[in-house]
């Protein structure tokens, strides 16, 4: 009886670590492509950035150079590009000092 309780403690630990947080990665995948608009900037599986022009069903049109468009299925898409603010530090001139603070 011991021995079987300690395979249910098992399973119960493999599932909570593994299937449960693979399962919430899935479907806040699936709920990211479905949420993809035209003029949003994406990443496909594939590693190409476009902007995606039309979404017609399952497929989604992107372009991907000036006058590009190609046409993906939906689950193509990995990820919407998000602009990411990044703070530039002013360039030291020869002969100055940086100032303390």
């Amino acid at each position: 009886m011991g021995g079987f309780l300690i395979l249910i403690i098992i399973f119960a630990a493999i599932w909570l670590l593994f299937v449960l947080p693979a399962r919430r990665r899935r479907s806040s995948h699936a709920a990211m492509q479905d949420s993809v608009e035209p003029g949003n900037e994406i990443i496909t599986a594939g590693g190409l950035h476009g902007t995606v022009t039309a979404i017609e069903d399952d497929l989604v049109r992107v372009e991907i150079a000036s006058g590009v468009v190609v046409t993906l299925d939906r689950r193509a898409v990995a990820a919407v590009a998000r602009e990411v603010d990044v703070e530039v530090e002013p360039e030291i001139e020869p002969g100055e000092t940086e100032k303390p603070g």
